[in-house]
């Protein structure tokens, strides 16, 4: 089978995952609204082209934090790598370093920081971190990665508890027993036997989680905090006050609060919040290069894919990943020449209409 577009990759996963693990990756909070609006959001922006702008040469690059990478697409933080692929998030690390783009590892990754950093040692990296009741465990962390060379720590924010996903709960979803959150091995041997929530001890993420601890992480570590789930203006200059280098606008792959807004809705509002003063980023429903470009043209600096590159990683480890980001980065040239866009700092808010339909 021609693999032509995305959704090639998502009509193999479905019929070759496992019914559980295909349900955890696919899974949205209740009604799963926000995360399929993730999608709908961008059939309502149309795209304003401009003609006779000699595209015969465009250039796709940009940077982030003030690294170049090939085009403004990265990896989500995405859990349980192993689910997918035997080789797991190493196979998504060497294809990320390939192509020369930004991969968040996942804290819930089923191969560990130092494993993620070996196999792609020149790859550019960012953590994504979560924090604990038991502070310590996201200290230790955050030292191992900084230690490692993980170029940005990015605190996800909206799971002071985790969302109501009915197919996990009608599964019971575990991890397989040869698999681990391998970043937390042997740290919670005291509660062996007590009740999990996705391969950790239930009730371990901290819900008490506030600004102060933007602060506690700023004091822990010189890594650039990007914050991961703001939804609104108001939180976006929050963060702005808190001195954080990035936002990454989501909602979670729509996973969390059911009901919320698609992130492609909230990305303006944000975009003009901070008027420059910090990098916005947003991940949720991209799809095509033409997505890509949409969230350029609003203003977000690079976007990340999440399920996406769990497709890639089912249908052929580390060469699905590549195939997957080589796909968006084709049609990314393609949509910017077709729209009149040389270069991506020619790609701005006069490119978008919102359809009235």
């Amino acid at each position: 089978m021609t693999m032509v577009c995305l959704n090639d990759f998502e009509e193999y996963a479905k019929q070759h995952l496992s019914k559980a693990t295909w349900d955890y990756y696919e899974a949205g909070a209740n009604d799963c609204c926000t995360r399929d609006d993730n999608l709908l959001a961008y059939k309502r922006i149309r795209l304003r082209p401009r003609i006779l702008r000699d595209v015969s040469i465009n250039d796709t690059r940009t940077s982030v934090l003030g690294m170049e990478i090939s085009f403004p697409v990265g990896i989500a933080p995405t859990a349980f790598h192993c689910l997918a692929w035997h080789e797991g998030e190493l196979a998504t690390a060497r294809a990320t370093e390939a192509v020369n783009t930004c991969y968040i590892a996942s804290t819930y990754s089923t191969c560990s920081v130092e494993e993620i950093a070996a196999a792609a040692p020149n790859g550019y990296r960012w953590f994504q971190l979560y924090l604990y009741r038991h502070r310590k465990l996201s200290e230790q962390i955050v030292r191992r990665v900084e230690a490692l060379g993980y170029k940005a720590l990015v605190l996800t924010v909206d799971v002071p508890y985790t969302g109501k996903r009915r197919n996990d709960i009608r599964n019971q979803f575990k991890l397989p027993p040869h698999l681990k959150v391998k970043n937390f091995e042997g740290m919670f041997q005291e509660q062996a036997g007590s009740p999990e929530e996705y391969g950790i001890p239930a009730n371990t993420l901290d819900p008490s989680i506030s600004w102060k601890d933007v602060c506690w992480l700023q004091s822990l570590s010189r890594l650039p905090i990007i914050i991961k789930g703001i939804l609104t203006k108001e939180d976006a200059e929050l963060a702005v006050e808190h001195g954080v280098q990035g936002i990454i606008v989501s909602n979670h792959g729509g996973r969390q609060l059911d009901g919320g807004p698609a992130t492609i809705d909230c990305l303006p509002e944000i975009v003009d919040a901070v008027q420059g003063r910090v990098e916005v980023y947003m991940d949720g429903g991209i799809r095509t290069g033409n997505d890509v470009l949409k969230a350029i043209a609003l203003g977000a600096k690079c976007v990340f894919i999440g399920r996406p590159a769990i497709w890639g990683l089912a249908y052929k480890g580390e060469e699905g990943v590549r195939e997957i980001l080589q796909i968006l980065h084709d049609e990314f040239r393609l949509s910017m020449a077709l729209s009149g866009c040389r270069n991506v700092a020619e790609i701005n808010r006069n490119l978008i209409q919102f359809s009235r339909l």
